[in-house]
């Protein structure tokens, strides 16, 4: 049964490949739930027992590691999410505890103070318009499905990819979202990442590497690119790259669900227009802190702490532990453990 389930899978996902010009395939998957039929009973490693997510969907996602909910978070909502991007990069209203992050391209440009300079928005979590996209009930009964009632809110983020300078600095390397987390077990975690208007090959759109979540965490390091790489996008030193990969088309509003194990990155913004998202990665409740020193983390708390010593103007010993404690907020249930 188990051959003929990833016989099914794979054969789905071939049947949306389209040929790319560099070596590894590329493709669009425009739905989250085109398998073959599922049967009858199954055992689920990657969901909890609930009665939103479909018996298809839970395969999908227990095969791999991603689902994508269509125009989940309303019109209304997205704009307002844009509004307070543009504030926030105007200057506008000053944000305790938020990184606001350039492309290594357009850092030293001459641009006014505006989105043209702002690539990333990190740790909104005092932010209460942004906030409010984490606790979006829409988001969170599916949240559920993932961690169980008890649901923290553990990162933050929003994405305003730029037009590429020329130098493919716009690209975020393949990686797993774990590296960057002092908290386990990976099963209990998901990302939920909404995009904020049309999203396809052109202007920079997830790729993912399905059923890579099944596997373990893997040693990161800052790629080799010419072009340079932006600060702390580390990516996967390596993985089979002939493993086929999808491309996430998104409409404004629609969101993927992703494990925290999953490969994914995203390519160049060829347009001339900004690419938006915005994310939060949740946990259960009931989740644990781990110390990474001695683990591949390492590398990667190092970076975030001494930003965060220049930040804060912290000279105290710090931890991956003790950022992750200060940007975690409960958004549902209780506050059981982290």
């Amino acid at each position: 049964m188990e051959e003929a389930a990833a016989a099914a899978r794979l054969g789905t996902i071939l049947r949306h490949l389209k040929p790319w010009p560099d070596a590894a395939a590329l493709t669009a998957f425009p739905t989250s739930a085109q398998i073959a039929s599922v049967k009858h009973p199954m055992e689920f490693h990657y969901t909890l027992d609930n009665n939103l997510l479909t018996l298809e969907q839970r395969h999908f996602y227990d095969e791999n590691g991603y689902l994508v909910i269509k125009k989940l978070v309303s019109d209304e909502d997205i704009e307002r999410f844009r509004n307070e991007f543009e504030k926030i990069c105007k200057k506008e209203i000053e944000v305790p505890g938020l990184t606001i992050m350039r492309d290594v391209a357009i850092a030293k440009s001459e641009f006014i103070p505006d989105q043209k300079l702002v690539t990333k928005l990190q740790d909104f979590q005092e932010d209460e318009e942004l906030f409010r996209y984490c606790t979006l009930p829409e988001i969170l009964k599916y949240v559920e499905c993932f961690t169980g009632p008890n649901i923290m809110a553990m990162h933050t983020m929003l994405v305003n990819k730029p037009p590429d300078s020329g130098k493919k600095s716009s690209r975020h390397p393949m990686h797993q979202d774990l590296h960057y987390f002092p908290f386990r077990p990976a099963d209990l975690i998901v990302c939920a990442w909404t995009a904020m208007e049309h999203i396809d090959r052109s202007n920079g759109c997830l790729v993912v590497l399905p059923g890579t979540h099944k596997g373990s965490l893997k040693q990161h390091d800052y790629p080799d690119w010419e072009g340079g790489v932006n600060k702390m996008y580390h990516g996967v030193r390596d993985y089979n790259k002939s493993l086929p990969r999808v491309h996430l088309f998104m409409e404004k509003g629609d969101t993927v669900f992703f494990h925290p194990l999953l490969i994914h990155g995203s390519g160049m913004n060829r347009t001339q227009g900004f690419r938006k998202a915005i994310s939060c990665h949740y946990a259960s409740a009931d989740c644990h802190y781990i110390d990474v020193k001695g683990t591949s983390q390492e590398n990667i708390e190092k970076e975030v702490v001494e930003v965060a010593k220049r930040k804060y103007g912290v000279s105290t010993p710090l931890s991956l532990k003790d950022i992750g404690v200060t940007r975690a907020r409960l958004v549902k249930g209780e506050r059981t453990n982290l």
